[in-house]
């Protein structure tokens, strides 16, 4: 049944460098129809560092949704003319913690560009593992740039040689990161962030990391790019 609701907005500077985060309630029309669509999708393993299973989405989804996300990001990060959809998809983590590699216990950034942009739209009801946000320790940086790059990895890369990062998932401060931000996963709730923030998925220890779309972590996680 389709809801009511009109999806609100709120906006968080976080950490010392300010950057923006929009938190959307209610964000679609029906997310029991995208449950239902994920339920008879197709899923396989996901590349690059996600730990986990992703299918593709409906057709309608990103007609749906752009609008309200256009809105967002015009309001929130500075200009919106055009939003290109690099990437979109139902994902569902369900790697272990024993089982992951060692950038996937590491937050991390999807790309340099002020104008890349990441969603994350939860879809389960009863999971709350959210959205984390951290500040790396040694270089005091929370967004991770080109110019910052080549800084940061060697930093990096040196303190993980020196002592490497036990299994799990980060969800919380440690050696190496103190954590800025958190947002909880709400039924229906989306997130909108640049790409260059360091961050990770807020995943709990106990977890059900099952690939069931109708029992796991499933949401929707899309980068886009805007001008």
């Amino acid at each position: 049944m389709e809801q009511d609701r009109r999806p609100t907005t709120v906006v968080h500077r976080i950490g010392a460098e300010g950057e923006p985060l929009a938190i959307i309630d209610d964000f679609a029309g029906d997310p029991d129809v995208l449950r239902a669509a994920a339920v008879v999708a197709t899923f396989g393993p996901a590349d690059q560092h996600y730990p986990g299973i992703r299918a593709p989405l409906p057709d309608s989804y990103l007609k749906a949704q752009l609008p309200v996300i256009a809105a967002v990001l015009g309001r929130t990060f500075g200009r919106c003319r055009r939003v290109h959809v690099i990437d979109a998809t139902f994902s569902i983590v369900t790697a272990s913690p024993a089982a992951l590699q060692l950038g996937q216990r590491l937050p991390h950034i999807d790309a340099y560009d002020r104008d890349r942009i990441a969603l994350v739209h939860f879809l389960s009801p009863t999971d709350t593992d959210g959205t984390a946000f951290f500040r790396h320790r040694a270089t005091g940086f929370e967004t991770v740039t080109e110019e910052r790059g080549r800084a940061y990895f060697a930093q990096l890369n040196a303190e993980v040689r020196d002592e490497e990062p036990g299994p799990g998932y980060i969800a919380g401060d440690s050696d190496l990161f103190e954590r800025i931000a958190v947002v909880e996963a709400r039924y229906n709730r989306a997130l909108l962030y640049r790409s260059r923030q360091l961050h990770s998925g807020a995943i709990s220890p106990d977890a059900v990391l099952s690939a069931d779309p109708a029992v796991g972590r499933l949401t929707i996680t899309a980068f886009l790019a805007i001008e």
